[in-house]
């Protein structure tokens, strides 16, 4: 493991060019970010802390262990462990990036889900190049962030201050480094389209397109010399990890080759040239593994068993242990930071294995229009969608059928009398060239015409895995209340949430209710719909199945629902500010992450919503055991649907701030 002092002379040389430029660029940044205001330490600004945030991304809490994840495990004992910890509702990649980034629930920074409806094509001005396209994108990709962003005021989409922007604009040295879209989305002001395409951040940003020529966010020259004089590749390599499809089992790898080089690129350029300054550090590294792995393991092709806690999956969980000890190996190795930087692990949600079918352990199938009533299958008669399971797009087909309205796929164009629109879904007839039997994605238009301004739709479908998005754009109330009848008989729903100005929706709880409504610019969905999940094994989180609105295959991988194997994510803390040896069994939560280590890094981060996070007082040096708080758990209940059904919310309750653990329709 090298370290600042093992260093050649042209990666030292290099790492002085690297830091007089970021320090060139530092004034620039602060102009662009609200200023908070500095608490230095002892009066002394050269003894602030630095900070560490490291995400595995889709870590269970409860798949951390001896074998699998030493270091993870150690640091959670040598540290603290928050043992009660929670992903933010939908518990999906972007929406707790963004969690993370700024201590803000989704209904202050608009970040609803991985797949949002825009109101807007995506590239609709040409910005990077590209084509328009749906307007429904998929946030995991800068080129996207960065248009999005060009839309909103100030060129922040999330209309929050993150602690990266924050730290950056008050001095310290920032970097993002990981897994596309969530490492930007740390500082998403840096990526915004400017003149069309990128400028070269003040933060550091590498992820899986550093180096692409049309999509990678640029880096310096000085930061391409760090890099090479380090000896490494100016790109990490492709993630080559396939899905498979319905007779073709997935990945038996995890993505080693792409996290090595950036954990390399962390320890051996950016930390170096950032200790090299003399200045502090916030620095977030964002594992794909294990997440990308349990998406698209092919150790249990239409089988739930092993699911996700197969070789391939743990193989995964190892492969970001690995990345955080060599990043741990170099602060401890490292005098100017070993006794200076705090450590934050944390996972943006939790995972499940994906089932298409079964409803509960006692092997009950769904009886849903879009699983019994159609046989999907290729032009060349072969089956794309096993006989009786869930297609992509269900929800979006069972609502259209309910209604009696068209249907349309949000991904896919065609040209059909003179004009270019979204592809129709007729499920009942043969796949043509104009028309599919299902969404490629499940992002759907149900009603209207298909036009692509999406004008005439009475519904948008957002398909996100574990639950899915609904948008109204007439708000007619009468509709919503249709909508969440049609939803309410289906056997397939765990939870149904609606806009609060809609009033009492039966079937449904407020969007209030789950901290989705607030101070966001973005599009507000009007309703939100969390799948059904069930345990295999009583009590035992690690065997969780769970319906998913995805193309994936039963076996695969997801989450995104409002279940509590999704919402139990990994987090432990670790550093000069925390306690040692503490398990720290009040509720936490991503939202929790930023006002915390603001806290303990003396800045100030301002807020323009309420839904923020809370500074986790009773993890830091000299904070009590808890003290008098107490969490007083909670339990919600929206009113019956003509079934009788309804969903319930349990969640814990920690001076006003809700915790969600899970939610169930019934």
């Amino acid at each position: 493991m090298l370290t600042s002092m093992r260093c050649a002379p042209a990666v030292l040389a290099a790492f002085a060019i690297l830091t007089a430029s970021a320090g060139a660029q530092g004034p620039a940044a602060q102009s662009n970010t609200t200023t908070g205001t500095v608490r230095s330490r002892a009066g002394l600004p050269s003894q602030r802390h630095n900070a560490i945030i490291f995400i595995a991304d889709g870590l269970r809490h409860d798949s951390v262990n001896a074998m699998d994840a030493p270091t993870l495990l150690e640091l959670r004992r040598r540290g603290v462990e928050l043992a009660n910890s929670h992903a933010v509702f939908p518990t999906v990649t972007t929406t707790n990036a963004a969690a993370i980034a700024t201590g803000h629930a989704p209904g202050d920074t608009g970040d609803f889900s991985n797949a949002v409806y825009l109101g807007f094509r995506i590239f609709e001005h040409g910005n990077f190049n590209q084509r328009a396209g749906t307007p429904v994108p998929f946030l995991e990709n800068d080129a996207v962030l960065g248009d999005v962003d060009a839309h909103f005021p100030g060129g922040n989409f999330l209309n929050e201050v993150s602690v990266l922007a924050l730290a950056r604009a008050q001095g310290f040295n920032t970097a993002a480094i990981g897994k596309l879209g969530p490492a930007a989305i740390q500082d998403v002001i840096q990526v915004r389209a400017v003149d069309g395409g990128f400028s070269v951040p003040a933060t550091v940003i590498l992820d899986d397109s550093t180096g692409s020529p049309d999509e990678g966010v640029p880096v310096s020259g000085a930061l391409k010399q760090a890099i090479a004089a380090a000896g490494l590749p100016p790109a990490p390599p492709p993630r080559r990890q396939a899905a498979g499809d319905l007779a073709t089992p997935g990945t038996l790898e995890p993505n080693r080759a792409q996290q090595q080089w950036l954990v390399d690129a962390t320890t051996r350029v950016v930390l170096p040239s950032f200790v090299a300054s003399g200045k502090p550090f916030v620095l977030v590294f964002w594992s794909r593994d294990p997440d990308g792995t349990q998406h698209n393991q092919g150790d249990s092709l239409n089988r739930l068993e092993p699911g996700i806690n197969g070789p391939t999956s743990r193989a995964a969980i190892a492969n970001a242990d690995a990345d955080l000890k060599q990043i741990l190996d170099y602060v401890k190795s490292t005098p100017q930071l070993a006794t200076t930087t705090d450590v934050f692990v944390t996972s943006d949600h939790g995972f499940a294995t994906i089932t298409k079918h079964q409803l509960d352990a006692q092997g009950h199938a769904t009886r849903s229009y879009a699983a019994t009533a159609i046989r999907y299958s290729r032009p060349d008669g072969e089956l794309d969608v096993n006989a009786g399971s869930l297609p992509p797009g269900f929800l979006a087909i069972d609502l259209a059928h309910g209604l009696g309205e068209p249907l349309f796929d949000l991904d896919t164009l065609v040209r059909t009398d003179g004009r270019t629109h979204y592809q129709r879904v007729e499920p009942a007839k043969v796949a043509t060239l104009a028309s599919r039997r299902n969404p490629a994605q499940g992002n759907a238009l149900i009603g209207g015409s298909g036009e692509l301004d999406a004008s005439d739709a009475r519904l948008i479908v957002a398909a996100n895995g574990g639950s899915d998005l609904i948008y109204v754009p007439s708000r007619d109330r009468a509709l919503v209340a249709r909508v969440v009848e049609i939803l309410a008989r289906q056997d397939y729903i765990g939870a149904i949430f609606a806009e609060s100005s809609f009033g009492r929706v039966p079937g449904a709880l407020p969007l209030s209710a789950i901290a989705l409504e607030g101070t966001a610019t973005m599009r507000r969905p009007q309703i939100v719909v969390s799948f059904r999940s069930f345990l295999r094994k009583p009590g035992d989180l690690l065997s969780a199945v769970q319906i998913a609105d995805t193309p994936l295959q039963e076996g695969q991988g997801m989450h995104g629902s409002l279940a509590r194997d999704n919402t139990f994510n990994n987090m432990a803390v670790w550093g000069p500010d925390f306690r040692e040896g503490f398990r720290d069994l009040l509720p936490a939560s991503n939202v929790d992450i930023a006002p915390t280590l603001a806290h303990v890094l003396g800045l100030k981060l301002p807020a323009g919503g309420a839904l923020r996070g809370r500074v986790l007082l009773e993890t830091l040096r000299g904070g009590q055991n808890g003290g008098a708080a107490q969490a007083r758990p909670g339990t919600e209940v929206s009113p019956a649907a003509a079934s009788g059904r309804a969903t319930h919310l349990e969640y814990q309750e920690l001076g006003g701030q809700r915790y969600l653990d899970a939610a169930a329709f019934k």
